[in-house]
């Protein structure tokens, strides 16, 4: 059993260091967590004391085998409760994340794995993020951003970068959401910004920021 606050840590660490580990400054901790450089120290030392996280005053935080799997399970249930709220209870997918976010803390094995039957077993959140299964096991798509794709290319909206709920909802407001399929027509040089057509419908153009928040499976 951990604290939501320490789960919200582990979750914070793992998202950080991309899913591989790799090591992840205090500072960066306490940016994502909205928390005083001196409280995340404090919550790093009984992180370390419960074997959930590797660290060393001054150098880069990384989990432990323990800490990793504790980490995806927190995520495997927000993601499933994402599904839930969306296809079950009717929510818009900008709304899903905060309510998920508190859902996420319930802690019991069975009520998540009889939700994750009840839901079909899906491979991915509303937001084209992958839900891993009970095991800790991820399905990855190779997706691309669409600021990479080049003049002619085709693909399928998979996924997005940014879970903002301003984001999400200007993706609504341009017709670009999950499962639509896009074409690009045009690169601007002069901003970075794109030409696309969404469904065979007319063209419309996207910021760069946008577009690169944007992944799509070729």
């Amino acid at each position: 059993m951990h604290s939501f606050t320490e789960e919200n840590y582990l979750k914070a660490i793992y998202h950080l260091s991309d899913g591989n580990n790799a090591g992840v400054s205090t500072n960066s901790i306490a940016e994502v967590t909205n928390t005083k450089a001196a409280s995340v120290t404090d919550m790093l030392k009984k992180l370390a004391d419960k074997k959930l996280i590797n660290y060393v005053k001054y150098q880069g935080v990384t989990l432990t085998e323990i800490g990793v799997k504790a980490a995806v399970n927190i995520i495997r249930k927000h993601r499933l409760w994402e599904v839930f709220l969306v296809e079950k209870l009717g929510f818009k997918w900008d709304e899903v994340h905060d309510i998920a976010e508190e859902l996420e803390h319930i802690n019991s094995a069975v009520l998540i794995d009889r939700l994750d039957d009840f839901l079909g077993n899906p491979a991915a959140d509303p937001h084209g993020d992958p839900i891993p299964d009970s095991t800790g096991n991820f399905t990855h798509k190779k997706l691309v951003k669409v600021s990479d794709m080049k003049e002619g290319q085709a693909g399928t909206i998979s996924g997005v970068n940014e879970h903002s709920s301003a984001f999400l909802k200007h993706l609504e407001k341009l017709g670009l959401t999950l499962g639509t399929k896009i074409t690009i027509t045009d690169l601007i040089e002069f901003d970075g910004s794109i030409m696309l057509k969404a469904d065979e419908t007319k063209e419309r153009t996207i910021s760069r920021e946008v577009a690169k928040n944007i992944l799509v499976i070729l």
